[in-house]
Parts: C-alpha cells; sequence; structure tokens
C-alpha cells in the first residue's frame, strides 16, 4: 500500500496507529511534512466520531478512582508517578492530531498550530518513556483512566468548546501540578525526571497559549464575550474549576487574561481558609 501523499489520510494514519513508538514518529514526521509542503489539505472523507483513538492494549483504563497511589515510598511508586504523566502525554499527542484532522473549517495557521503541537507532546512521552524504562519499567506497565480523551470525544462538534475545555481547563492543570511533583521527584534524588519535567513545563506554557489564543479568535468571530462563553461551556459539559494551588505565574504566561487570573486567585484564598 502506498505511503498517504496528502494531509488529512496521514493524520488519521497517526491518529489510529497503535504502535507507541511509530506513533511519536509518525506526528513528528506528518509536522514535518507540513512545513515543506509535501502534505497539501486534499479533499478527504470526511472526519468522524472517535471512541478510542489508537492505543495499545495496555495500559488498562479503569475509573479514575482505581488508579493506584503514587507513593514516592517504594520504587513501584515511584515508576506509577512517572507512568501518569506519560499518559497524559499520550493521549495529548492524540488530542493534537485530532484537532488538526478534525477541524477542517479552521485555517492552516490552526493545523501548523496543533501539528507543532503534537510533535512536542510527541518528544514529551519519548522523554517519560526513557525514564520508565530506566526504572525497570515501560508504557503499559500500570492502569490508567481515560480522561483526557473522553473529554476530546465530548467536544469533538465544535473548535470552540475544544480550545476552552482541553487546552484552557484540562492542559492547564498541568501547569498547576508540575511544579508540586517536581519537588517530590527532587525530594528523593530523581533529578533526570525533574529536568525532563522543566522542558515540559516550558513547552505546555505554550500549549496552553495556542488553546487560549485560538479560543479567543473563535469567540471574537462569533461575536461572544469570552469569559461568559467560557462559563457557559463549563456548565454545559459539567465540568467544575478544582480547588488548590494554581500556577499562576505560568497561566500569565500562558494568556489567561488578569480577571481569570483574579477569579482562580480566589479560588486558591477559599481553599486555604477551608484549610484553617
Amino acid at each position: 500500500m502506498s505511503e498517504p501523499t496528502s494531509l488529512y489520510p496521514q493524520l488519521e494514519a497517526a491518529l489510529l496507529c497503535r504502535d507507541v513508538e511509530r506513533k511519536m514518529a509518525l506526528a513528528v514526521e506528518v509536522l514535518h511534512g507540513w512545513r515543506v509542503d509535501a502534505l497539501p489539505r486534499a479533499e478527504a472523507p470526511p472526519p468522524y466520531p472517535l471512541p478510542e483513538a489508537g492505543r495499545p492494549p495496555l495500559p488498562e483504563l479503569v475509573h479514575p478512582s482505581k488508579v493506584p497511589k503514587r507513593s514516592l515510598s517504594n520504587r513501584q511508586g515511584h515508576a506509577a508517578l512517572l507512568h501518569a504523566i506519560a499518559h497524559i502525554e499520550f493521549n495529548a499527542v492524540n488530542l493534537a492530531l485530532d484537532a488538526a484532522w478534525r477541524f477542517r473549517e479552521m485555517p492552516d495557521a490552526f493545523v501548523s498550530d496543533w501539528l507543532q503541537v503534537a510533535a512536542e507532546e510527541a518528544r514529551h512521552f519519548s522523554l517519560l518513556l526513557r525514564r520508565l524504562r530506566e526504572l525497570g519499567h515501560d508504557y503499559g506497565d500500570f492502569p490508567a483512566h481515560n480522561g483526557l480523551w473522553a473529554m476530546s470525544c465530548k467536544t469533538d462538534y465544535d473548535p470552540l468548546a475544544r480550545m476552552a475545555l482541553v487546552p484552557r481547563v484540562l492542559e492547564a492543570r498541568g501547569l498547576d501540578a508540575t511544579p508540586g511533583i517536581q519537588r517530590r521527584l527532587a525530594g528523593i534524588g530523581d533529578h533526570a525526571s525533574v529536568a525532563v519535567l522543566d522542558v515540559i513545563l516550558r513547552e505546555e506554557v505554550g500549549h496552553v497559549r495556542i488553546g487560549n489564543a485560538w479560543f479567543g479568535r473563535l469567540c471574537r468571530q462569533r461575536g461572544l464575550e469570552p469569559e461568559a462563553c467560557f462559563q457557559e461551556l463549563l456548565r454545559r459539559h459539567d465540568v467544575q474549576l478544582y480547588r488548590g494551588a494554581y500556577n499562576l505565574a505560568a497561566r500569565e504566561r500562558a494568556g489567561f487574561s488578569a480577571k481569570e487570573l483574579d477569579a482562580l486567585r480566589a479560588l486558591c484564598e477559599d481553599d486555604t481558609a477551608s484549610a484553617g
């Protein structure tokens, strides 16, 4: 069978690929092909609902409450924590590929952005996979949950909903969680993983900024007030903003407005008051 020579078949091949390392290579290849004008946006069958993107048989997907605790007091818990982050990055590759493949009404700049994100997420996954293997484990060794991809399915009807709820909510949570994870890893002397998370955090700020920019642009095109639209989408999809520490400096770099940052700061203060 000949290799796909236009964008959408190539994207679909990457999205449906079940082999972990081959998927990562395809994510990088499609970005390169796009950038050298080797993958035109030719006619292709329309996108379709995708209940599950390509993934290997493992990890077993379970309810979030069934995911094992990730204590760093032992080697197993250490590996389980890195596996959980790797699983997020694996799903992020599929999410970025899906955005470029699915929302064909969007301009070339949208495709460029999300292909870049997919390639960077693939690199993040590969860095974490190497660390897992150095600890004697592999991707698939621990159960995981499917929350990120489930949100992809819920937002496959509109790029506005996707930009609102994936980069601005789910991926932005990574900005908040990463510094704490780094402190825990540093506490057990895993400076190699801390360095990997430095790379991931820096680039994830850019990914959330891309989502913020496209959310704002789509709101302007549709004559919608962004903050009211965002709140409406949270209500429609029953998404709750968690209470706890927010990485407000990273979120500011990622393009959250001063008003949004003030609201998140208030959530932090409410949580602190409740704890007191």
